[in-house]
This record gives C-alpha cells, structure tokens and sequence, in this order.
C-alpha cells in the first residue's frame, strides 16, 4: 500500500501473475504483461515499482523499475521497464525498499552463498552489507536505516538463524546450533530490538521481542497452536496471525505485545499482510477453500474489515455454489499419531464415485493450508473425494510435528499414506480406486507411496517429484543443495540411507499408472528426475505419461500450460479409477 492508499497486488488475468493496482474506489489498473510471472514492491514517496521477474520459471530474477508517473495505454512489457539489477546469470531477490535505497540479495560470488547488497537508487552505488554465506530468506532494514537485520536458514532441520549487518550489530543474534525456526518481522521501537515470531524454547511459534544482546522476550503466546505477526513499518503496532487446521484468524496489538482489538473476520488464509505507512490500516489478501482470493482493508484501531475485492465475483455464477468446504479430519497410525487431514467431498452420481484422491502438499517443511484450489475443486466437483493431509514433517502444528521427519525419520512420513489409505473405508471410501497427487516434496511422496506400498494405490500424478534422492541432491542448484541435505539426508554420511528412501530403488515393484508434469527449467528438482522415471516405467510397460514445458521451472506458472496439463490429469485419473459396472 503507498502513501495515497492504492494497493500494489498481482492477478494471472494475463496468463501468468502480473502486476495490477487497486485505486481507493476499488477501480484495477493492469501495470505488467511480461513474458513470465512478476511481483513487486512500490518506491516509497515515487510513483514508481521496483519490479522482480525471471524467465521461464528459472527463478533468476532481476530487478527492474516501473514508472508509474507517465500514462499507458497497454500494460508494461520488458522494453518499458528499466533495469536497476541485471545479472541473468544469478538469482537477484529483491528484499526491501526504502525512499533512498533497494535491498536485495543475490547468489553472483560464488553462485551458492547470498550476499545482502543495498543500492542507492538515485546513484546505482552499492554496497554489500552482509556476506557472511548461507541461504538467506528475509531482511528486514531499522528505522534509521543504517543496519539490516537477515534471517537464513541454518543447517538444522526447518531452522533458521537471525544475524545483524550495520552499525547496530554484526553477526549472528541467534544460536545457529538451535533447532529452532525465527521469522523476523521488523525492528522495534528505538531500534533496541526485533520483533520476531519464533518456536525458541518451545513447541509452538509466539512473537518475542529479540534484543540486540540475542535475549529473547514473550510477546504474545498460545500453547496450543503457532503464532505469526506483522508490524506496522513505524514499529507502533502488530497484527498476530493465530493458526489452526490451516486457517488464521487476526488481532492487533501495542508494540508491547497489548491486545488492542480483534479483528472482526471469519478465519482465513492469509496470503500476504502489508502495513499502510501511517500505521493506521493493513491491507489483507484472504483466501478460503471458496475464495480465490478477497483483498480487505483493515482499521487497525477498531479491527472493523473493508472488502476492497471481492474474489468469489470472478467466479461464474455457475459455479460458485458448487464449490466445496471441507471437513477436518485426524486420521490415526499404528504408533499412535494422528495425522491432520482435510477431506473435500467429492460430487454424487459420477463415474469415480467412491474413489479418492490424496493431494500432498511440497516442501517439505510445509503444509497444506486450507487455500482456494481449482485442481481440489476440479478433483471434487469430478466426483472424487479428496483427502489433503498434513503428515508427520509438514509444518503448522509445531515443533515436534515438522521433526518427525528429519533425516532417517523420513519413510515415517510416507508410512502415513498407509495409514490413510487404512482409513478410507471409515468415510464409505473404496480403497482399491484411491490415488496420489502431488507437486515437488509432494511428488516424491507420490513416486514413493506407488513405489513402496504397490498394492495400495491405483494411480498416481507426480508434478516436478524427485524420483532419487540421490541424484536430485547431486543435480539440484548449488544454493539450494545444503539445505535440502540438512532435511533428506548428507549425501557423504547418509548415501545408504538416501538409496532406501529413493523411489527409483523399488522400481521393479512399481504398477501404478503415473501421469508426470515437469517443468523444463526447474531449478530445484531438475528434469532428469522426471525423465528417468518414464524412461524406467516405459521399459516394464507401466502406462506413464510424461509431459514437459519448455517455458516453466519448478511448477506451472502459466495459465495456458495449467489449462493444458490438469483436465489431462484428471482425465487420466478417472480413466484409471472409474467404477467398472458389471454386466
């Protein structure tokens, strides 16, 4: 949001997400038509945006600038854009943006470690505030604008350390050696200190101040589910993020961690927050299983709820009733968990009723929050039930939970496909049509339910899955290789092990038809892990259809390649799992 109240958003109407703005009267200018997706951030002060894009899914962005003083009569393509970062042989990410300067980070030293770089933005001078190595994934500037404070990710398993660059601190403020995760979200009044969300010390994420000494201090807690916050840019207020079952609801706050106001809106997906610069509002993007997406302004004194867009009126009206909510389940495993599982009934009278699809989130230290899917939507109103669950390792429900995954731990998380599959006659299900959907993380628990539980799932799509641990930590990019080995295994102490838990290693017990999507310019799990799969299933004559995109990376950005790719996969499903009607 800028200074005049317009909201910076991205909308795919365009055929992949590109940049549109949304005047105070809720009135939508389309600022981009790039040749690839985009995001981007507004110059405080300037009637201009830092613009971040890649090509092709390479995710090798470069940073750019859009004036948005002048009047268009078509949205920006490349040649209007002027660029500020350009560097297409490394990933540029663009971090922050001040009046005076950008803040990004980018991989061009040594192609695998991150280096903090700020940018004067009227001189183009830079200066690398920070170069101490490792993944970074946030930055967050002080208020005086002197020193940066960075999270990256640490080499224990879903951790990350927080380290300072500047006149007000230098090096790590966290423990790197803790299994911990800290999110900062920005700097505290005066600058003493941080306000960070964080599962320090225990299982649950809460917000603490984190001072310049690393003394960590509660802010706002809960003991039964984690917390996320987002301050305001002046550091006055913060709105916290209370998650559960993949669904938040929202209170502001004083900077002291005070309850100011609940916010007055049912619990959502929060898919991004962004402060107004005056601290008097935040604007929201929510989402829910029958929202594509709303964008709410909020009274950060009252908590009362503006609807700025309304994302259930794009869609046809046909429609929009049909959609399914669905249900929260706990399905229970022979050692005693309980895996968290939404279940998106599928339509009456079909072909495939009684069949089942179970959707498996990436990551792997992620979740499957409860988001507005059109794949879930399209599988349901097919007639199949889908089941989304969170197995052991995926985020959101602690500490403890995200770890049950860790290294030898893995095959742990694919036993509870078992589990589901077990449980699918309690709700009427037919457990010999049910089958696996997934994308990245989510692939590869595919490729190793129909490759070490063969009897139990009739079918499977794998989109951008890792085929063999091995190969994919061998091939995946540099920057990213340290930090998938701290959560899969180390490719020189754990070789054996990373063999075991490869699908490819049972590949002669394989029978489940596969349908597999892949981008050609995936950065993180490369092609060849898609085209050794094939190649091994078309030489035992198991159905295995394969399709490439030569402009798309890790996942399917682009609307005519999704539109291309999932009414095939639901088709090949419904081919392989459709209820056969005796004569």
């Amino acid at each position: 949001m800028d200074e005049d109240g317009r909201v910076l958003a991205a909308h795919d109407d365009l055929g992949s997400l590109q940049l549109v703005e949304i005047a105070p009267d809720g009135s939508t200018t389309a600022l981009t038509n790039l040749p690839s997706r985009c995001q981007g951030r507004y110059v405080p002060g300037r009637r201009q945006v830092l613009v971040e894009h890649d090509t092709g899914g390479d995710e090798k962005w470069q940073i750019s600038l859009l004036d948005l003083s002048a009047r268009r009569d078509a949205p920006a393509g490349l040649d209007d854009l002027t660029p500020v970062v350009s560097d297409a042989d490394h990933m540029n990410v663009l971090h922050d943006v001040t009046k005076t300067s950008l803040i990004y980070s980018t991989n061009r030293r040594n192609e695998v470690d991150m280096d903090i770089v700020v940018r004067d933005l009227d001189s183009g001078d830079e200066t690398v505030l920070f170069d101490d190595g490792g993944y970074v994934a946030l930055t967050s500037v002080s208020h005086d604008e002197s020193s940066v404070a960075v999270t990256a990710l640490s080499l224990q398993p879903h951790g990350t350390v927080v380290s300072l660059a500047g006149p007000l601190g230098s090096g790590a403020l966290t423990d790197p050696e803790e299994h911990a995760q800290h999110s900062v979200s920005g700097w505290a009044l005066g600058d003493a200190g941080l306000v960070v969300a964080s599962d320090h010390e225990r299982d649950f994420r809460a917000v603490h101040h984190l001072a310049l000494d690393g003394t960590f201090r509660i802010l706002v807690e809960a003991d039964d589910h984690d917390l996320d916050v987002k301050l305001s840019r002046d550091g006055t207020s913060m709105v916290v993020c209370h998650h559960v079952d993949g669904l938040d609801t929202f209170a502001v706050h004083e900077s002291d961690g005070a309850h100011r106001v609940d916010v007055d809106l049912p619990p959502v997906v929060p898919v991004s927050i962004r402060w107004a610069p005056d601290g008097s509002r935040f604007v929201l993007t929510a989402m829910t299983p029958t929202d594509p997406g709303s964008i709410l302004s909020v009274d950060a004194r009252t908590g009362a709820v503006t609807h700025l867009v309304d994302g259930r009126a794009v869609l046809p009206d046909d429609l929009r009733d049909r959609l399914v909510t669905p249900t929260v389940h706990r399905v229970p495993t022979a050692d005693g968990e309980q895996v968290p599982c939404f279940r998106y009934p599928g339509a009456a009278g079909s072909s495939v009723a009684g069949a089942s699809v179970v959707h498996l989130h990436g990551g792997p230290e992620a979740e499957a929050a409860r988001i507005f899917s059109p794949v879930m939507q399209a599988l349901a109103l097919t007639g199949f039930d889908v089941l989304v669950p969170n197995v052991r390792g995926s985020a959101g429900y602690g500490k403890r939970w995200v770890s049950l995954d860790d290294l030898e731990l893995r095959l742990d998380s694919v036993a509870d496909l078992g589990a589901i599959h077990d449980w699918l006659p309690t709700l009427g299900l037919d457990p010999a049509r049910s089958s696996l959907w997934g994308g990245s993380y989510g692939g590869y628990m595919v490729l190793a339910g129909v490759a070490m539980q063969p009897q139990r799932w009739a079918a499977g799509v794998d989109i951008v899955g890792i085929s063999s641990l091995v190969t994919f930590l061998e091939n995946t990019s540099g920057y990213r290789r340290a930090y998938r080995e701290r959560e899969y295994g180390f490719l020189d102490r754990h070789h054996d092990f990373l063999v075991k838990a490869s699908p490819i290693t049972y590949l002669d017990d394989m029978v489940a038809p596969l349908f597999v999507i892949h981008g050609a310019n995936d950065p993180r799990v490369p092609l060849s892990e898609a085209e050794q799969i094939k190649a091994a299933l078309d030489a035992k004559g198991v159905d295995c259809e394969l399709r490439v995109y030569h402009d798309e990376g890790h996942g399917l950005a682009k609307r005519a390649n999704r539109l291309d790719a999932y009414p095939d996969a639901i088709a090949f499903l419904v081919k392989h799992l459709h209820k056969v009607v005796e004569p």
